[in-house]
């Protein structure tokens, strides 16, 4: 279905206004660094333990080097000069050595500069190396199987979120069997607001299970093997937002996710992030998730959860232009990009499936390269779980009939409590019948150019333009602070993690930022 009712020369006017506001962000950028960047970088370079007390020994560095007032040359230089100092010693303890006096410290003459910046890109380099062979092994193994449970379908994503890495891989592993193409874990509420990723395997959480490497890890592990029993690649799928996007960006790579979460504007949005804090760690996440092949999820199906869909629908459109800038800006690839948009119209209006239909068909021809990810209704759903399941199939209908790529499923019980594997399995047997009954409908109907479908699309795309006229004309950070977009006002400088953000020194070194800028090889 090839059904696009909007003058092709609005669609080019709002892409320029788009890459113009996300161009004005990207200047603040360019400019900065944050704790979260800085921790990446010193991962990379093999700092991933945690110390006595729990804490990430990226944050312990980190975070003695902000005090001291000299994170701003970066990170991995001050590792390197204080290796340097104390050659043998324990990392932690020398950067603790050196940052005592760190601004007193003798200056390196040219070539000493020049010596410890080329030593260090060489270790960059070789661990990019090697993260690059990790990646491979997943693609390798991707490649030798089936991918997708119904070809030229999209792909059936379910969740799992016991607050138990051992109790998930058992629900993974049965919605796969059931015909699950993807595997989304949740995170542990709030998780997304901790300035820190927690160390090791986790058996209790509130909502979900805690993002970290070893869950990602053990997670990764036993759907790699249920791949191989099924002889159907199982993608993997979680968080890259909040306060630690980066770092759960390169934990994510080197387990070998294949999807993350991540979105320019939904920490600020809905977790109260601040939004210099945000952009920033956007985008070096999506430089890594671009790096490292990784499909990444947009939140656009936010906004219409808390404003009125019918109302908001522009916002959705206006946010996912913006979203594809910063991610060409971050070097991604069209078929990285994984647009997010939700059927949440209220039940109750009339033509709500026209009206969506128009939506779904809009975002498919907008981004016709990209894995379209959709949602399921969730804001208006009931305890009626009779009427909540034919309420999701109307999205399943929607869904195989206008091409989306990705389709997140909804269950019956939703907001009841986690989802049973009964309630995986209805939905799951549900969506693959209306895959097999509406496999062609989408070839075979057209809509009346002066329909309701047409006529909903011209308005929802013209509001939007007007979205982005004026996000283009005062600013980004202007915008989001006039409430434009999710109903929801932040301020630039409130919110949490702005502390976090140091402006760049004339001498910042970040080695791992210029292999994924192309500017080191």
């Amino acid at each position: 279905m090839s059904q696009l009712f909007v003058d092709p020369q609005k669609i080019a006017r709002a892409r320029e206004l788009a890459e113009s506001a996300a161009r004005g962000v990207q200047g603040f950028i360019d400019q900065h660094t944050t704790v979260a960047i800085e921790r990446t970088v010193l991962r990379l370079l093999g700092i991933s333990g945690a110390g006595s007390g729990g804490a990430p020994l990226a944050n312990l560095m980190v975070d003695k080097l902000l005090a001291a007032g000299v994170l701003d040359r970066g990170a991995a230089y001050w590792l390197a000069r204080a290796l340097q100092q104390s050659p043998g010693k324990d990392p932690l303890l020398a950067i603790e050595e050196i940052t005592a006096h760190a601004k007193n410290l003798p200056r390196l003459s040219d070539d000493q500069e020049k010596d410890l910046r080329v030593n260090l890109r060489s270790d960059a380099r070789a661990a990019v190396r090697e993260l690059r062979g990790r990646i491979d092994e997943r693609k390798e193994l991707k490649a030798s199987l089936q991918v997708g449970s119904f070809p030229g379908a999209p792909w059936k994503y379910v969740i799992v979120a016991t607050g138990n890495i051992y109790d998930d891989i058992e629900q993974a592993q049965a919605a796969a069997q059931q015909g699950a193409d993807v595997i989304a874990v949740i995170r542990s509420t709030a998780q997304s607001l901790l300035d820190y990723v927690p160390h090791g395997a986790t058996t209790e959480g509130y909502g979900g299970t805690y993002a970290t490497q070893e869950n990602f890890r053990i997670m990764r592990e036993a759907l790699d093997a249920t791949s191989r029993k099924l002889k159907r690649y199982i993608h993997l799928t979680n968080y890259s937002s909040g306060l630690c996007m980066p770092e759960i960006a390169y934990m994510a790579a080197h387990e070998r996710l294949d999807m993350l979460l991540n979105d320019a504007m939904y920490g600020i949005l809905f977790r109260d992030i601040n939004m210099k804090r945000t952009f920033c760690d956007q985008y070096f996440s999506r430089r890594i998730c671009g790096f490292a092949d990784i499909i990444i999820n947009t939140g656009e199906d936010n906004y219409i959860t808390t404003a009125d869909a019918d109302e908001a629908a522009h916002t959705v459109i206006a946010s996912q232009l913006i979203n594809e800038t910063f991610a060409h800006l971050a070097g991604m690839k069209d078929e990285l990009i994984g647009f997010g948009h939700s059927f949440e119209i209220d039940p109750a209006r009339e033509d709500t499936l026209l009206r969506e239909f128009a939506m779904a068909m809009m975002v498919r021809e907008l981004f016709p390269r990209s894995p379209i990810k959709y949602m399921p209704p969730t804001k208006h759903k009931q305890g009626d779980i009779f009427f909540s399941h034919a309420y999701d199939v109307m999205a399943d209908l929607v869904a195989i009939t206008t091409g989306q790529g990705i389709q997140l499923l909804g269950m019956m019980t939703e907001a009841m409590h986690n989802p049973f594997m009964m309630d995986r399995y209805v939905a799951l047997k549900s969506a693959s019948y209306l895959y097999r009954a509406a496999r062609h409908l989408g070839e075979e109907i057209t809509f009346k150019p002066d329909g309701i479908v047409a006529r909903r699309q011209r308005e929802v795309f013209d509001n939007a333009l007007h979205l982005l006229e004026e996000a283009a004309s005062d600013g980004m950070m202007t915008a989001i602070s006039k409430a434009r977009f999710g109903d929801t006002a932040r301020k630039a400088d409130g919110g949490k993690g702005l502390s976090g953000v140091v402006r760049r020194a004339p001498d910042y070194f970040n080695p791992l930022l210029e292999i994924l800028e192309g500017g080191v090889q």
